[in-house]
């Protein structure tokens, strides 16, 4: 089935809505998709592009809670486990298994619970509390249990592990969103499929009131520079790492709103040390474990996290000091690997909530505020989220406390499944297809520009496709020559592509 979420400013400011949802990452489009499933009319407004900030540089991986079941936090564990079989059951072509190899070590890195005793009663324990996480699946996208290997099985996996005071290995298995950016474009689009409406380049301006009630949005569209009138019930802020600021305009400073942390991963020009994700740490109990994830035939290495300095926020980027500090400490955990400054790709940055404010440390839980509840505007809610994994659960939460608010219940998601995926050509189908028929290139990336909300080049290379993420000027070119964009435009399109890059 055929769906579009073409842009529509026009239609869209015609129409009354149960719930406005200002932010286009992961949190507003599992938010948009939750509600227009159990029958909520929606309008979806991002002030730039679907996805384009914290979601597009995340790490990608959806984490199955085995960190949380260590720390005794079962409610989360759970919430993560419940949450990994729901993107494996939804999007079984878009995220799949990822099983994950960490060496252990006598004296242990990261922390005293990395001993293979520890490890053994988590991967048991895990295995029982999440017996049910398979239901559902395809056998394909089923997760298996983890296990311990000995030192010459962690070496057969990971050849180029530290060997000194090598125990052997822990393998479990979380999940991976090879293109995240495309889950959260076909989540738009099962939105739509459910009635719901999104504009990108909308931007939120002034919240309409009548006495104490929400009523609206005062909308401006950034392509035009039309005002726009749009009528809502309710309006929820998942602005992500500007929800802090809208909510300042919309009713009132709320810093546990969001206190800045900039959090970066970086693509590496190196290909993976082993098919599976690694988690490595340099020596010493208070070293950082790094994951070195296989990504598109290269490596995706991260988080590392940055304290703002005087709550400095979005805006703020990694600087040379901090990605060659991040190189180093890969570099003290795999020894031998020598991983240097030049091989860097992309620095894929973007902004989380920290637990304090100057704190390193990220939050570690989402706030959802009803600002009605506190005395401010009823009918306006301001969430923060932490994780992608549990985007789907907080827009859930923030629903039922909506329905409370009306004396109702949360309704059950409607039978409407999801339609069929509008995949994109890799880059060198594309070209291969471009240099056979040209016109058929054509016609592809047109029904990608029309049915996906594409407005600008930059839309398309990487948060439509991945073409983006390649380096090489050549299939640039070839791609600009393809698309028919004037030679002015393409090139911005790819400056602004490359802005992550080294």
């Amino acid at each position: 089935m055929t769906v579009s979420m073409a842009r529509d400013p026009h239609g869209a400011s015609s129409s009354s809505y149960d719930l406005l949802v200002v932010g286009g990452g992961f949190y507003g489009a599992m938010l948009t998709l939750e509600a227009s499933r159990r029958g909520l009319s929606v309008l979806l407004l991002e002030r730039d592009d679907f996805g384009g900030a914290t979601s597009w540089n995340s790490l990608r991986i959806v984490h199955g809670g085995l960190r949380y079941l260590q720390g005794l936090d079962l409610r989360r564990y759970r919430e993560s486990v419940a949450e990994r079989r729901w993107f494996l059951r939804h999007f079984p072509d878009l995220v799949e298994p990822l099983p994950c190899l960490m060496p252990l070590y006598d004296p242990p890195r990261g922390g005293r619970l990395r001993r293979p005793s520890v490890l053994n009663v988590a991967l048991t324990v895990n295995e029982a509390l999440s017996r049910h996480r398979n239901e559902g699946l395809q056998p394909d996208r089923e997760v298996p249990a983890g296990r311990l290997f000995n030192p010459v099985e962690t070496a057969r996996l990971f050849p180029a592990v530290d060997r000194k005071g090598l125990l052997g290995g822990a393998l479990w298995y979380d999940a991976v969103m090879p293109d995240s950016q495309r889950v959260l474009v076909e989540a738009l689009r099962w939105a739509h499929r459910c009635g719901a409406r999104t504009l990108n380049y909308t931007e939120a301006v002034e919240l309409r009131m009548d006495g104490e009630e929400v009523t609206g949005l005062r909308a401006m569209d950034r392509e035009t520079g039309r005002s726009l009138e749009l009528r809502g019930r309710a309006v929820v802020n998942c602005a992500g790492p500007w929800s802090r600021q809208l909510a300042g305009r919309f009713d009132r400073d709320l810093p546990e709103l969001f206190r800045p942390l900039l959090a970066f991963n970086v693509l590496l020009d190196r290909k993976p040390l082993a098919s599976e994700a690694l988690a490595v740490a340099a020596r010493g109990k208070r070293a950082q474990t790094w994951f070195l994830l296989p990504w598109k035939g290269r490596v995706l290495a991260g988080t590392s996290y940055v304290a703002s300095p005087g709550g400095s926020g979005p805006g703020a980027v990694p600087d040379e000091a901090c990605v060659e500090e991040l190189l180093a400490s890969l570099n003290a955990a795999v020894p031998g690997w020598n991983v240097r400054s030049s091989e860097v790709l992309r620095v894929c940055h973007g902004w989380l909530p920290a637990k304090a404010d100057g704190s390193a440390e990220p939050a570690g839980h989402p706030v959802i505020h009803d600002h009605g509840k506190a005395g401010g505007p009823r009918g306006l809610f301001s969430v923060s989220g932490v994780k992608l994994t549990t985007a789907r659960a907080v827009a859930e939460r923030t629903l039922a406390r909506l329905f409370e608010r009306r004396g109702e219940r949360l309704p059950a998601p409607g039978w409407i499944g999801r339609p069929d995926a509008d995949p994109p050509l890799s880059l060198d189908g594309f070209l291969t297809l471009a240099a056979r028929d040209r016109e058929a290139a054509r016609t592809h990336v047109r029904g990608i520009v029309e049915r996906q909300s594409v407005i600008h080049l930059e839309d398309l290379l990487l948060r439509r496709a991945d073409w983006g993420v390649h380096p090489e000027g050549a299939a640039a070119a070839r791609l600009c020559t393809a698309l028919g964009w004037s030679e002015g435009r393409a090139q911005a399109g790819l400056r602004a592509a490359g802005r992550g890059n080294r």
